[in-house]
């Protein structure tokens, strides 16, 4: 009985939802954008951004990776490692499974979250997994928590201040 007064609500509300909309004449729509702005500001239904010519002439400041050092430094250390995902707007790095020649049973991969921009311990999340095969279907995977963790952050941290650095004296 329950199920049958919640759906015949849910019902309800959904075909109850055609009263918020207005309907329009699609004649006496502006058919090219800035008209379109221009109108729906004057009915009160839009937002103006003001100066927003010097946003298009390039008067603002944007962040590119280019002109973040984290994000560059995180790339130089670990540039001897195959990447699989590289996605700056998201903040995240995430490497291949990586093995040496050594041990070909145990492989790693490293996944770096960037929190902020700043050049400090706790911008970055760094999380290495790794996997040991017993066999090709046989796999242990486990996130280690170890010392390497620990010299990533550190070598990264390094070459993000010179980085910086060396941004500054140009």
């Amino acid at each position: 009985m329950k199920h049958k007064l919640l759906l015949l609500i849910f019902l309800l509300f959904i075909t109850s939802c055609g009263g918020f909309y207005e309907k329009t004449d699609a004649r006496k729509t502006p058919t090219s954008g800035p008209e379109r702005a221009q109108k729906n500001l004057e009915e009160g239904r839009g937002i103006s951004i003001k100066n927003a010519t010097d946003a298009i002439r390039g008067s603002g400041t944007f962040e590119f990776s280019t002109s973040n050092p984290m994000w560059r430094a995180s790339l130089e250390v670990l540039d001897f490692l195959p990447i699989s995902v590289v996605d700056y707007s998201g903040g995240m790095i995430i490497t291949d499974w990586y093995s040496d020649e050594v041990n070909s049973n145990s492989s790693l991969k490293i996944t770096i979250r960037f929190l902020n921009n700043e050049i400090n311990t706790n911008s970055l999340k760094i999380t290495v997994h790794e996997k040991n095969c017993i066999t090709v279907s046989n796999c242990n995977i486990k996130i280690l928590d170890s010392r390497l963790k620990e010299e990533l952050i550190a070598s990264i941290l390094k070459q993000a201040a010179i980085l910086e650095q060396e941004t500054k004296k140009k």
